[in-house]
């Protein structure tokens, strides 16, 4: 599979079997890469703000420890989806932005709060907001979600 095929060709070429060279779905690196808690709550809250510093963040994810938001972070800062600016001030500052790969992922998010909003029965009471949010996000990165 390439990077600029069409919906419908990987369509076609879905019903024909697209692998990985370990043999797996395509998605499965990405999911590999987000799975956890709270990576999806990270990556969300640097669509807010971004940057954000560790304390902020904290205070933004209700229920997450400071082991496992420094835990996650340096995955995320792994992969490639998260940076880390560290500035040499006294006391000192960190930052947490999203790197070009992490923004790449706003539209993947817009698509699946609009599945959540059509799939589901019930009206979630944010959902409205959130997609009209992630709209204008998508516009300000100029990535293109329909």
């Amino acid at each position: 599979m390439h990077k600029d095929i069409t919906y419908d060709e990987y369509r076609h070429e879905v019903k024909e079997g697209i692998l990985t060279e370990a043999g797996n779905c395509p998605v499965t690196p990405l999911l590999l890469m987000l799975q956890g808690k709270w990576k999806f709550q990270i990556l969300y809250e640097l669509f807010i703000q971004d940057p954000i510093r560790f304390g902020e963040l904290k205070k933004n994810i209700n229920g997450i420890t400071n082991t496992m938001l420094a835990s996650s972070l340096r995955e995320l800062e792994k992969d490639g989806l998260v940076s880390r600016m560290q500035f040499n001030e006294i006391p000192p500052r960190v930052e947490y932005s999203l790197t070009e790969k992490g923004q790449a992922l706003l539209p993947v998010f817009y698509e699946m709060t609009k599945w959540l909003y059509d799939a589901t029965n019930e009206k979630w009471r944010d959902c409205e907001i959130v997609i009209a949010y992630f709209t204008q996000k998508c516009e300000a990165f100029d990535v293109i979600a329909e």
